[in-house]
């Protein structure tokens, strides 16, 4: 079986309607630059300049907020930004979600 090449399906939603997709090579960005990625995507499409400075204030003050965190879902790399609108990045094989092995 010939195994296509991964890469990481990024995708945008407001609500249910995607309004942004792409796809990147896995070895293109690092986990870190992806997550930045998404970070700058969600910036872009929904918040207001005091929201981007309060995502970016240190922890725990009052100042912060948490409209750009970045969380991690399951055992295989999906990870997610935003409320809405709203990024996710998961790696694809070809068509499909990869699958990974737990060994």
């Amino acid at each position: 079986m010939n195994r296509q090449p991964r890469h990481w399906k990024i995708r945008g939603y407001d609500s249910t309607t995607v309004i942004f997709e792409r796809d990147v090579p896995i070895g293109c960005m690092t986990e870190d630059q992806l997550k930045a990625t998404l970070r700058c995507l969600v910036a872009k499409a929904g918040l207001s300049f005091d929201e981007i400075v309060g995502a970016n204030a240190k922890r725990r003050t009052k100042l912060s907020n948490p409209l750009l965190e970045v969380h991690r879902d399951g055992p295989r790399p999906n990870f997610t930004c935003g409320d809405n609108p709203f990024f996710t990045a998961i790696v694809y094989e070809g068509d499909k979600p990869a699958v990974f092995s737990l060994n």
